[in-house]
């Protein structure tokens, strides 16, 4: 890699740093609010060290800037979250006087949208580690919406190559106007959340509850500021307001630029979204009537716990209404494949992401045609779209390459000592996205704290494959991407 390339890559490494730097005022400022300023230096001078740091780093690549070319944005995709994890993790060491391992856990699991949490006490927890923590989960979240737009499409597995922006575009077509497509989703991700919090807020949370969980909702995270989670509010509101935001994060948001620019039917006429919504919807309609009859709440009452608790799962956000690990073997086996399917693509959502089950199921249809008509020629299709050769032969390559990483990475957690519900659904849970995982030690009802401090860098490492589909982190490992 070429002097001047890592010039380009220091310089937008440094801005990204600065940013955070500016960002962990927030927190001064919400601590100022409440008159709780025993929090305050920790963030100060976390701050001013990244500041430094992200300045040194933008003078360091001051000039005129290398042109990046597709495997150098690569590496300014990897090394950007790995830095920015760095960084953000300083208020957790300085402020909660954790581990640097748990500290790092937690700002991987922030920043990724993860909600995996070493923390306990969030109840009476200082509010500028919890906003500090939601935080994250919004910048981490429109940061792979850019990168989903952006970047994969250069590895042809974000899938936004399949999907439209416009009545007959695709989406790559708006590649070169990048900068207004970025523009339109920021918008988009903004006024969701601000609308987010206004729901939260009139449902019956306090503000700075309503505001927390709007930031986790829309970028499907999970943070929450209770240890209950949303099973600390009871008002069936709030957990229907929950519902709908985390769905809207699920969404591709480029899909919310074409219905800004006019195409109001983009969302309804996408296979992807049709899909999503068909299964989400139906998981609840199964399990709500299956809850209802091992139970004696209301129809209506059930559905509300499901939808929540399914919700959370698909759209790999995190939040639980309560313990759905105790509603027996059929739910608990429901909820782990639903972690697996995940969001859209190009949403804030985890997960293999639907498009590609849409996929593998057109191939099958196919197949099965072909051995009855051997001399067809069988037309496959996706949102209007001719399936190209590349794009099939991409989606089995990370298929298998995203059951490989969890295999191995439970494989290796049972090496620390982990049981293997444990270390098989925390491998899921993390790649996946989803956060907690099954059983009593890292379920919804428990938390990361107690793994030994090996297994919380593995999941880190499953966390930041799995955000970065994995194949972004793979190609760094081949030798001919170092060679010029």
């Amino acid at each position: 890699m070429s002097l001047p390339t890592l010039r380009t890559l220091a310089l937008i490494n440094g801005i990204f740093l600065i940013t955070l730097a500016i960002s962990m005022l927030v927190p001064v400022a919400t601590l100022l609010v409440y008159e709780q300023p025993q929090d305050i230096h920790a963030f100060l001078w976390s701050s001013l060290i990244t500041f430094i740091s992200g300045m040194s780093m933008f003078l360091q690549g001051r000039g005129r800037p290398s042109q990046l070319r597709p495997r150098d944005m690569y590496m300014l995709t990897v090394s950007s979250w790995v830095l920015v994890s760095f960084f953000a993790a300083l208020p957790f060491l300085l402020g909660r006087h954790t581990s640097y391992t748990d500290a790092y856990f937690e700002s991987m699991s922030g920043i990724t949208a993860t909600g995996a949490t070493i923390f306990s006490g969030l109840d009476s927890m200082s509010p500028g580690i919890l906003i500090w923590r939601s935080l994250l989960h919004w910048l981490g979240g429109i940061g792979f919406i850019a990168m989903a737009v952006a970047i994969l499409p250069m590895l042809r597995i974000g899938g936004m190559r399949l999907f439209q922006t416009e009545s007959s575009d695709r989406s790559e077509k708006v590649m070169p106007r990048s900068h207004m497509v970025a523009k339109y989703m920021v918008v988009a991700y903004v006024g969701i959340s601000l609308v987010a919090t206004l729901g939260f807020w009139l449902a019956g949370m306090g503000l700075f509850d309503a505001i927390n969980h709007a930031m986790s909702a829309i970028s499907t995270g999970g943070f929450s500021t209770s240890d209950g989670s949303l099973g600390n509010w009871q008002q069936p509101a709030v957990h229907w307001v929950a519902v709908v935001v985390m769905i809207l994060g699920s969404l591709p948001f480029v899909l919310y630029v074409s219905m800004m620019r006019g195409n109001y039917t983009a969302l309804l006429r996408d296979q992807q979204v049709r899909g999503f919504l068909f299964i989400l919807l139906g998981s609840w309609l199964l399990l709500a009537t299956w809850y209802w009859a091992t139970t004696r709440l209301h129809w209506l009452e059930a559905l509300r716990h499901v939808a929540v608790n399914t919700t959370s799962v698909m759209t790999t956000t995190g939040f639980a209404l309560n313990d759905y690990s105790l509603w027996g073997g059929f739910a608990s086996m429901l909820f782990f494949y639903l972690g697996f399917i995940g969001g859209c693509s190009g949403s804030t959502a985890g997960g293999l992401k639907v498009f590609r089950f849409q996929i593998a199921y057109i191939l099958l249809k196919a197949n099965l045609k072909q051995l009855v008509h051997p001399r067809a020629v069988i037309k496959q299709q996706y949102n209007r779209h001719r399936l190209d050769e590349d794009i099939v032969r991409s989606i089995l390559a990370f298929s298998f390459f995203f059951t490989i990483t969890i295999a191995t990475l439970a494989l290796a957690l049972t090496l620390c000592g982990l049981d293997w519900i444990t270390a098989l659904s925390g491998a899921a849970s993390t790649v996946s996205g989803v956060g907690p995982g099954m059983g009593p030690i890292i379920g919804p009802a428990g938390n990361f704290s107690s793994l030994p401090d090996s297994a919380k860098w593995l999941l880190t490492l499953g966390m930041l494959l799995g955000r970065l589909e994995i194949l972004t982190v793979l190609v760094l490992l081949l030798p001919t991407f170092w060679r010029h």
